[in-house]
């Protein structure tokens, strides 16, 4: 289901440079388009973790794929220029809150002992689909035109709720009464130190996922080539179906090592690479690819250590708050990420632009540290309590 549903979540970003042209878009009211899905999604994402306390959980992620593929359908046919398009997309990440973080509650209970593995093969389905819908929506945008890559992508993604509510099991738990909203956690300072890395990676995460077609359609490589839109739509979506091997990756080695040294490494090398992107659109194609294949890895390394981090850090009985809550204050930056690069693209061109990006991936690493103090404190706290 969520597979399906993700199809929805870049194939606006796909065809971003068909729809720049025949709308006449600056960088921000492309970028402005983008962050109102995000937007709606934060809107409704701590509602909808109190719903998925109170009902079956595939009833709200059916409910919300089913909203979210209706939206974005409407986009490809009515939408005709920036207001309406905007608020179709803001529809449409309204409905995907229904589905991610229901998701990702119903992983972390299903699993105890391989949990990062497991939440590592939930985000990395997120990875491979959206690097899908890069590829298909690019692909047919370039061919039949924007509408229509829209259209498919939003019909495929219109199965996922039959699909959840035909074939999905019961909560492995069964499902709780209360419905209610636990604060608590931002009490917890470890907590809120995990809420601010997953802020810095979803600010270069969703910058770079945004902005990354159209970056490529620039480089001489892209240029050169027949069908520049085309190409430039294949590579992003490789790289971002790579982040499912990276998802894998960071989640299977933080079971086996220290979740935050997993985590703050691959900050500093998506880091590394956003600072340089913007410098290298002189690369030969093979030498692009390599590097948009190395990108694509570790941009997600970071992402199933540390939704592991905040399902540990927090009492069992407050996993659902806190992922719901992790997940508003954690997307407001993928809102405003976006929105930054298009003025300083607007400014400066992408050579600046991504810089804003690595900034924050630097940032996130910081916050690993930070982190890591506070654990290694609480711990000597502990054993002092006990001796």
């Amino acid at each position: 289901m969520l597979g399906l549903s993700s199809l929805l979540w870049f194939n606006y970003s796909a065809v971003l440079p068909l729809i720049v042209n025949e709308w006449a878009l600056s960088g921000i009211r492309a970028s402005i388009i983008y962050s109102a899905f995000q937007a709606g999604y934060i809107l409704l994402v701590i509602p909808i973790g109190m719903l998925s306390d109170r009902y079956d959980t595939r009833k709200v992620a059916a409910s919300g794929a089913t909203v979210a593929a209706l939206a974005s359908l409407c986009f490809a046919l009515l939408a005709r220029g920036f207001v309406i398009g905007t608020l179709l997309r803001f529809i449409a990440g309204l409905g995907m809150a229904g589905v991610y973080v229901p998701g990702m509650q119903y992983v972390s209970d299903s699993y105890q002992a391989n949990r990062g593995w497991a939440i590592g093969v939930y985000a990395g389905t997120f990875s491979i689909s959206s690097g899908t819908s890069f590829i298909v929506s690019s692909w047919l945008g370039s061919v039949l035109g924007w509408k229509f890559a829209l259209a498919a992508t939003s019909l495929v993604a219109l199965m996922a709720g039959p699909i959840i509510l035909l074939v999905g099991r019961a909560p492995p738990d069964g499902f709780s009464q209360s419905g209610n909203l636990s604060l608590n956690v931002l009490r917890n300072p470890t907590y809120l130190l995990t809420v601010g890395i997953y802020s810095a990676h979803n600010w270069e995460l969703f910058g770079v996922r945004n902005w990354l077609t159209a970056f490529l359609v620039s480089t001489a490589a892209i240029a050169a080539t027949e069908n520049s839109a085309a190409m430039a739509g294949l590579l992003a979506g490789i790289m971002t179906a790579m982040g499912g091997i990276g998802n894998l990756l960071g989640g299977t080695l933080s079971d086996r090592m220290n979740r935050q040294t997993v985590a703050a490494v691959g900050l500093l090398a998506s880091a590394v690479c956003s600072l340089a992107i913007g410098f290298l659109g002189w690369l030969p194609m093979s030498l692009l690819l390599v590097f948009l294949l190395t990108y694509g890895i570790v941009i997600t390394i970071d992402s199933a250590p540390t939704a592991t981090m905040v399902t540990e850090v927090v009492d069992s009985d407050q996993i659902g708050s806190a992922l719901s809550i992790q997940s508003f204050i954690g997307t407001i930056p993928g809102i405003i990420a976006p929105i930054v690069f298009g003025a300083a693209l607007d400014t400066s061109g992408y050579k600046l632009a991504f810089q804003t990006l690595g900034i924050a991936a630097l940032a996130g690493a910081g916050l690993v540290l930070l982190f890591t103090v506070s654990d290694i404190s609480k711990r000597q706290d502990l054993e002092a309590v006990e001796r």
